[in-house]
């Protein structure tokens, strides 16, 4: 059973090929350049790349908008050099999961161009249309204050169409039974290319469908069970990692009562808080947090943690005083905010220190969950806030000094690379941090491999510890007859966390990060100091009685 549940311990890594390293010198990256650097994300001890939208797109929309789904933007090579690159992958032990964006086509699809024809044609019921323009044709806009309704008029239709993104992204008719069909062979399509599952781009509007009017409209679960059983009968062991930003008590749905839904899914909620944290140092917003995604449904269902994505920091759940709080520490400019509830920043220009970025990236790797690393974040890449929207952060991989960050030959590039200021290609890239032994690079490349050997927390049941300090936040794993104990510091002063385990045979623990260990004192009880923003990870025998209260 544990090896079929590969994800649960998975390390996923995001990336773009747009953006990640452009071998044939157009100025946008390919399959060939990201072939060349599987063994960078193998040496850091990646098992798991998460692939952007590669298929043929207009582009504009970062490839959410697909308007083919049965093969490869010529921008990004050809389908041989996909499967070069699988194969490449597969040679490595690194899986591929890549985005099955399915709740809306690009209007350039064929399928639109030929719904746009009239209520006769093949495909009109794909999509969804309304005769006249709906009362609430300016409502629920997925991009306030840039996008200006979800129903747009067609001249050549005659007839409103629904978007719940972009006009130029009109919304699939869920409901109708070719669709789905379709969706199935788009997904054994891939599967039968060696993908290990799929990334479900906006899941909660793939099981909707919007009708004209106010009215909300109901969630299909059992097409998502529907889904999952289709994808387990290609592919016994292969995922499906959903984006559904929702309330704790919703997630339990989209993972199915009995494990039968989405395996992954994000978790934006705990995401959210994580960063209320280390705004603001409290803390008991996240343990609460922590508390209510607690997976009790499924021992095959699974969190994915993370800290940054290719979109905006989504603020939208916490309170408004909380997220003023946040956007005063990590976005205080109006040029670094979007939508009016989020951040378009990296990770290392928002914390702004070395201490802080460890301390996110440690409390991430340590949640009940998989992580999953943004590309460039390990080595502290920056933002640049003169691109618009989101594009801010997601300029092209710093590989080196060299010309375009070591990215492309080419002189003009689909984005161009940072190169001013502290966070420019100069001074943030992957050879210069190669050669520096306490570089971000090799410090998260040590962080990597310690979570692998941790699998106690993909694994195990997991507890909050109370302690006396209200800055401190200790965790309890206890897999196998084996613990482990984490704390993490999220004040700007150092303390001394005092521990007793009410077990004299738990004389020692020991530090995972420095080779050393915590001796109890006479009565028994472990002093734990942890530095201003500090972490430590021990592991210790059984300390299954620390369970019985969780």
């Amino acid at each position: 059973m544990t090896e079929e549940l590969w994800y649960k311990n998975a390390i996923i890594y995001s990336l773009d090929l747009e953006t990640f390293m452009d071998l044939n010198g157009d100025g946008v990256g390919d399959f060939q350049g990201l072939a060349r650097r599987l063994d960078y994300l193998h040496a850091m001890g990646i098992d798991t790349v998460w692939l952007a939208p590669f298929q043929p797109t207009p582009n504009k929309d970062n490839g959410y908008d697909v308007k083919d789904y049965y093969g490869v933007d010529q921008r990004h090579g050809s389908s041989g050099n996909f499967v070069e690159f699988m194969h490449q992958a597969n040679k490595r032990g690194i899986k591929v999961i890549i985005d099955l964006v399915v709740n809306h086509t690009s209007d350039e699809h064929p399928w639109f161009q030929d719904a746009r024809q009239g209520k006769d044609a093949k495909h009109h019921d794909w999509y969804v249309w309304s005769d006249k323009k709906p009362s609430d044709w300016n409502k629920g806009m997925v991009f306030p204050g840039v996008q200006e309704a979800t129903w747009t008029y067609d001249k050549k239709a005659k007839a409103y169409y629904f978007h719940r993104f972009y006009e130029f992204q009109p919304d699939l008719n869920m409901d109708n039974p070719e669709v789905r069909e379709e969706i199935n062979r788009i997904i054994g399509f891939w599967l039968e290319l060696g993908v290990a599952g799929f990334r479900v781009d906006a899941v909660p509007f793939i099981l909707e469908t919007p009708a004209p009017g106010p009215a909300k409209p109901s969630l299909k679960f059992e097409y998502l069970m529907q889904i999952r059983r289709f994808l387990q009968w290609r592919r016994g062991d292969a995922i499906l990692l959903g984006e559904a930003n929702v309330l704790p008590k919703e997630s339990k749905e989209y993972f199915g009562e009995d494990g039968d839904g989405i395996h992954l899914m994000f978790n934006f909620y705990v995401n959210q808080y994580m960063f209320y944290a280390l705004a603001t140092s409290e803390i008991e917003p996240l343990k609460e947090a922590l508390e209510a995604t607690r997976i009790s449904s499924s021992p095959t269902s699974q969190w994915a943690h993370f800290l940054r994505n290719h979109d905006e920091l989504d603020l939208g759940r916490l309170t408004e005083e909380q997220r003023q709080k946040v956007f005063a520490r990590f976005g205080p400019e109006e040029n670094m905010q979007l939508y009016n509830r989020g951040i378009r920043r990296r990770l290392s220009t928002m914390l702004g220190n070395r201490q802080q970025t460890e301390l996110a990236y440690s409390l991430m790797f340590s949640l009940p969950g998989a992580p999953v690393i943004r590309y460039g974040d390990e080595i502290g890449m920056g933002d640049d806030l003169s691109l618009k929207e989101r594009n801010a952060v997601r300029t092209p991989m710093q590989w080196s000094a060299d010309k375009q960050a070591g990215f492309s030959e080419a002189d003009k590039l689909i984005h161009s690379v940072i190169d001013k200021g502290p966070y420019s290609y100069h001074h943030v890239n992957v050879d210069t941090q190669r050669r520096i032994p306490d570089s971000l690079l090799n410090w998260m490349t040590t962080l990597i491999r310690l979570r692998q050997e941790c699998t106690e927390i993909g694994w195990g049941d997991w507890q909050i510890i109370e302690t006396d300090k209200a800055h401190v936040l200790a965790m309890h794993y206890h897999w196998k007859g084996s613990s482990l104990l984490i704390f993490h510091n999220f004040d700007e002063k150092a303390h001394e966390v005092v521990l007793d385990l009410k077990q004299k045979q738990v004389h020692s623990l020991v530090d995972l990060m420095q080779n050393e260990e915590s001796v109890a004192d006479k009565k028994g009880k472990h002093h734990i100091t942890l530095d201003a923003y500090g972490y430590r990870w021990f592991r210790a025998g059984d300390l299954s009685h620390l369970m019985q209260k969780g």
